[in-house]
C-alpha cells in the first residue's frame, strides 16, 4: 500500500491485495479505485491472493481484531468485490487467514447506515484501523467523498475494537451494537 504523505519512510504499512469478480459497475467500484490509484493490488483470480493473508469474508467463523496486525504486516489483507451469494464455491478458505468484520455501518450512499452492507474500501479501512493501522485507513477513506461519513457514523465502535484485548472482547462489543439495531 502508498504510504500516507505524513508518514515516514521507515513506516511499514500492510499490503493490501483484492480479488474482482467483475460484478459491479467499474465508474462507482472502490476496489478499483483502489487499484488504479495504485493503493491495492487488483487481480481477477483467486488464486493471486497471497497465502495467509487475512481475508476479509462475511461468513468467517473468527472475527478480526487487534491480535491479527502482525498477519496483517507480514501477509497483507485480502478482500473480494463480489456478489456474496454466488462465492462459497469459489473459495477454498484453508489458504487465508479468513476473518469477518465486526458490526458497522455503511457510509457509502448506496448502502448509507445499513449495518454490515460496506464497500470493499470501507471493509479494508476497518480492517486497517481494527489492526492499528489508523492513518492508512483514513487515507483510503479520504479518496471518496464519503469517507469521512463512514468514521463518523464508526466512530465509537472502531475505536472500541481497536482496542479491544482479543478477539472475544471484539465479538462481545459487535454483538453488543447488534443488539441496539435488532440484528
Amino acid at each position: 500500500m502508498a504510504q500516507p504523505e505524513e508518514e515516514t519512510a521507515d513506516t511499514v504499512s500492510p499490503s493490501i491485495y483484492i480479488f474482482h469478480m467483475r460484478e459491479c459497475d467499474p465508474k462507482k467500484c472502490t476496489a478499483l479505485k483502489l487499484g488504479r490509484l495504485g493503493l491495492a493490488k487488483v487481480s481477477y483470480s483467486i488464486n493471486r491472493l497471497p497465502t495467509s493473508s487475512i481475508l476479509l469474508y462475511p461468513f468467517a467463523k473468527e472475527v478480526l481484531s487487534p491480535q491479527d496486525r502482525q498477519i496483517a504486516l507480514s501477509r497483507g489483507i485480502s478482500a473480494i468485490d463480489c456478489s456474496w451469494n454466488k462465492i462459497e464455491e469459489l473459495l477454498q478458505l484453508r489458504r487465508f487467514n479468513a476473518r469477518q468484520l465486526p458490526f458497522m455501518l455503511a457510509g457509502n450512499p448506496i448502502n448509507y447506515s445499513i449495518p454490515f452492507k460496506l464497500s470493499t474500501l470501507e471493509a479494508l479501512s476497518s480492517a486497517l484501523y481494527i489492526t492499528g493501522f489508523t492513518r492508512e485507513a483514513r487515507f483510503l477513506l479520504s479518496k471518496v467523498k464519503w469517507g469521512e461519513t463512514f468514521l463518523t457514523l464508526n466512530r465509537e465502535p472502531l475505536d472500541l475494537y481497536s482496542s479491544a484485548r482479543d478477539l472475544e472482547e471484539v465479538k462481545r462489543l459487535s454483538d453488543e451494537y447488534q443488539k441496539v439495531y435488532n440484528i
